[in-house]
């Protein structure tokens, strides 16, 4: 493990952390204007900020629309059963905890040297009940009880990448038999231009969940730049306008995609089965500058 030093306004100077880890070198780099938050970046990447004083602040826009999702999934301030799919510095699993006290989750993530860094450096509130399982996303998926998880969370990247086993329909096969009656299942997915990606993933949950939305800057659905975008699935209705509120009223403003704009946008692409399944692209080499 190295460390590097990174003074901060108003601060002590504070260390950042480089480590080895399974996918690679993940550095944590403390951030400038908040004594106890961090960053996570893997290869560079940024994958997760997290605020130790607030984990209810969410500081990278697709995770402040997760953070949307979760506050939408019920009531506000009712637990929620949630299984998260990729933990990175269990940013969103420490937001379910701070807004939604006494939830229990399950976070499944195959990096076990991220994992003791992530708990080492950032530790967990004591009090939430988080457990994480170190294990492939789909084999750890398939130990939740049958109909057990208000939310499924899928963030999974390997090399800035999704694993093509985590695009398909016997995948989302999975989600289902792991989601309550009216569940949610909400999935982080990269693309960049033509977009064939991001239109398979839609054409794949549509053929799995009857209610579909898509959250997203507007320049990544035009194809005009690489970015995140925010699938959002479920058998029962989904909270439309507010999601739509609150997309557009981000500091980076969102758009949401459903129904027929969201059918047109597709474009007649198939649903992806594991056969013909293959990982998200490779983002470009300035993705993150």
């Amino acid at each position: 493990m190295a460390r590097g030093r990174s003074s901060g306004r108003g601060q002590a100077a504070v260390e950042a952390v480089t480590e080895q880890v399974d996918g690679g070198t993940a550095r944590l780099v403390p951030d400038r204007d908040r004594s106890r938050a961090w960053t996570l970046l893997i290869d560079d990447a940024p994958q997760s900020h997290v605020d130790l004083d607030d984990p209810s602040r969410l500081s990278f826009e697709y995770q402040r629309r997760f953070g949307h999702v979760v506050d939408l999934a019920a009531p506000p301030g009712k637990p929620l059963r949630a299984v998260h799919l990729g933990g990175g510095a269990l940013t969103l699993a420490r937001y379910v905890a701070a807004t939604r006290p006494r939830s229990t989750q399950q976070v499944v993530e195959r990096d076990g040297a991220l994992v003791q860094l992530v708990r080492r450096e950032l530790p967990l509130d004591p009090r939430a009940r988080i457990r994480v399982r170190t294990a492939d996303a789909r084999e750890g998926l398939a130990k939740v009880p049958d109909g057990w998880a208000d939310l499924v969370v899928a963030d999974v990247f390997g090399g800035a990448r999704t694993p093509a086993h985590l695009t398909s329909t016997e995948f989302l096969d999975g989600v289902r038999r792991a989601l309550a009656p009216g569940g949610i299942y909400t999935a982080n997915l990269a693309d960049g231009p033509p977009l064939t990606h991001l239109r398979g993933q839609i054409a794949t949950a549509a053929a799995r969940f009857a209610e579909l939305a898509l959250i997203a800057d507007p320049a990544v659905l035009r194809g005009k730049r690489f970015g995140n975008a925010v699938l959002v699935a479920s058998d029962a209705p989904l909270p439309l306008a507010e999601l739509t509120r609150r997309a557009a009223s981000d500091p980076h403003s969102g758009r949401v995609l459903h129904g027929r704009e969201l059918t047109d946008f597709t474009g007649g692409a198939a649903p992806v089965t594991d056969v013909e399944a293959v990982a998200s692209p490779a983002p470009p080499a300035d993705a993150f500058r």
